[in-house]
């Protein structure tokens, strides 16, 4: 029997990356995670595998990480701005210091989640920098796959926080269509990925549903009754406006990230999994992560 590769995580203590390292010890691989905190890291039950303590952001604490690894996967970025860091700083540059050490460590395959469109919304901050990496990566000689995932269950939360709050708002008539996947598929996803020769995977969750039913769902589990206000789009647009003009980049990175992609009209992918929005909310919105 062919032994499986070893594998080294970036971002293990993150929504996808801890249900990506449970998925990966399930699987039997050997893994290797690099971290800033392994307190943070989730709980694998009588499973071992290493843990490198350091900085993606600074080279020096990652030196040699990639040895003796096959295959790298990296879901390293910024989902709350957070210690004065840049997309550029950890979605491209983080991600460019690894990718340096698996060049130099000869590593087979490194697979990056991205997102859904980014490749078309480079004017978006966030996509920028995660494209920016893309490219690279795809520069780089190394084989190499780019999920791009179009949502996260976890990004569904702030609809399950407004509705807990009593209202939620949306933009437009609010029949914008997504299909956002749990994490636990995702890094199903993520796993098969290391033994594909293809360099792009888009995907999404089992159930495609419009803004407007991922705002009753959320009141559902809630056990509340549906307050929806909507918001013309060209407030969407001024907010836009005005929060990149008075707002630092710390503040505007995620507000422009949200704003924009809550005015698309549809971000549908092909459809996998079996976690369904509704039982996550029921579940209290997260308290399911492992």
């Amino acid at each position: 029997m062919n032994k499986k590769p070893s594998v080294l995580l970036v971002g293990a203590t993150g929504y996808l990356g801890s249900f990506l390292l449970k998925e990966l010890v399930n699987q039997n691989f050997s893994v290797k995670v690099v971290v800033r905190n392994p307190q943070k890291l989730p709980q694998v039950e009588n499973r071992p595998y290493e843990v490198i303590e350091g900085e993606v952001t600074k080279p020096s604490t990652i030196k040699n990480c990639c040895k003796d690894v096959d295959v790298v996967i990296s879901t390293v970025g910024i989902t709350r701005q957070k210690d004065g860091l840049t997309y550029m700083d950890v979605d491209y540059q983080a991600n460019v210091n690894v990718l340096e050490e698996a060049k130099q460590s000869s590593v087979k395959k490194f697979i990056y989640v991205s997102v859904l469109k980014g490749d078309k919304k480079r004017d978006v901050k966030i996509c920028a920098a995660k494209e920016k990496f893309v490219d690279e990566l795809s520069q780089s000689g190394l084989d190499y796959t780019i999920i791009r995932p179009n949502g996260f269950f976890s990004d569904m939360t702030d609809f399950y926080q407004m509705a807990k709050r009593g209202r939620v708002y949306l933009f437009g008539d609010g029949q914008g269509k997504m299909n956002p996947i749990h994490g636990e598929d995702l890094a199903e996803v993520c796993v098969s990925a290391i033994d594909k020769s293809v360099l792009e995977i888009k995907v999404g969750g089992p159930e495609v549903l419009t803004l407007n039913e991922i705002a009753h769902l959320a009141f559902s589990a809630l056990n509340k009754k549906p307050k929806i206000t909507y918001i013309p789009d060209w407030i969407r647009l001024a907010i836009l406006k005005l929060a990149k003009t008075f707002t630092s980049s710390k503040t505007y990175g995620p507000i422009e990230f949200f704003l924009t992609f809550m005015g698309l009209d549809n971000m549908t992918a092909p459809k996998h999994g079996q976690h369904t929005l509704e039982e996550y909310f029921n579940q209290g919105a997260g308290a399911n992560r492992p």
